[in-house]
């Protein structure tokens, strides 16, 4: 292990530091102010593809510092396009699994360690929602707690209103009632409920990226989502690879088709792509004719 030594350098060192790796500007004066209002090292992440020595930094011919911050405006416009899609997903979901297991298992399922596959993931969850409603201000909660105090916990339908996606998520997933998640997943055009599971884990992921705004369009993603081959509605058919943002985008405009069938994600999506056409797409893992697709080609 070493001792880190480096010391800040200002704005104008930065992009002396840049044009000496290579890196073109067409007006510096402009370059500054950006570097004003976007930090050096979250620049450096649309920056990294254009490097042709990973480690001693050095740029590739011809790049220049304003394909950069097209790239980050680009990724900007995804995230904003993408959180709202799993928005829509994320409330549809939770006023299904709401329904759907209250309706069997009455309004405290939430907090019945017997409903659960996972003893461990059960009690993270109900500390998440422990905190959540400590947390939350929400005039439904105040005034339920200014009325009852046992059982200790609100209904799920006022509960499971400030629950994060991911706690949500990790509640269906635990749910030890198969046919139960089956029919929540049926609810999204899915035939069984494993497919559900691994998309809302996937896009829960998502979503913590652009809560954080983090770059997201030539990530690697952790969790990747199970792309079943044929679906009841228009899917795709190529294989694509389920690291990428791609596979992710497709289980959004899927779901989204479901859950508002005439939701305009995918013309935005083809829309913004157009609008940026110095972004190499294959690097979200988008095959080559993927706009010819069931899913994409409406």
């Amino acid at each position: 292990m070493k001792t880190y030594t480096k010391q800040p350098i200002s704005i104008a060192d930065q992009i002396v530091m840049l044009k000496g790796r290579g890196l073109l500007f067409d007006d510096e004066h402009i370059a500054i102010e950006y570097l004003k209002i976007i930090s050096y090292f979250r620049l450096a992440n649309y920056w990294k593809p254009m490097e042709s020595d990973k480690i001693n930094h050095v740029f590739k011919p011809h790049s220049r510092f304003e394909n950069v911050v097209t790239l980050y405006n680009f990724d900007k416009e995804l995230r904003c396009l993408i959180f709202s899609a799993i928005q829509s997903i994320e409330i549809a979901l939770r006023t299904k699994v709401i329904q759907f297991v209250s309706s069997a298992y009455g309004p405290f399922w939430f907090a019945d360690a017997s409903l659960f596959s996972n003893a461990v993931i059960f009690s993270k969850c109900l500390a998440n929602i422990d905190e959540e409603l400590k947390r939350s201000k929400e005039d439904f909660l105040v005034e339920h707690f200014a009325r009852y105090d046992d059982p200790p916990y609100p209904p799920a339908w006022k509960t499971l209103e400030v629950s994060s996606f991911g706690t949500l998520s990790k509640l269906y997933c635990n749910l030890s009632d198969n046919a139960l998640k089956k029919q929540i997943a049926r609810e999204f055009g899915l035939p069984q409920h494993l497919y559900l599971e691994s998309w809302i884990k996937s896009l829960s992921v998502l979503r913590n990226c652009i809560a954080h705004h983090a770059r997201i369009w030539n990530r690697k993603y952790p969790w990747k989502p199970q792309l079943p081959k044929k679906l009841q509605n228009p899917w795709i058919h190529e294989a694509v690879l389920q690291e990428k943002l791609y596979a992710q985008l497709c289980c959004v405009a899927y779901l989204m088709d479901a859950v508002c069938p005439d939701n305009d994600f995918r013309r935005k999506l083809k829309t913004l792509l157009e609008d940026y056409p110095i972004v190499d797409v294959a690097a979200m893992g988008f095959p080559k004719q993927w706009y010819n697709e069931p899913l994409w080609s409406r």
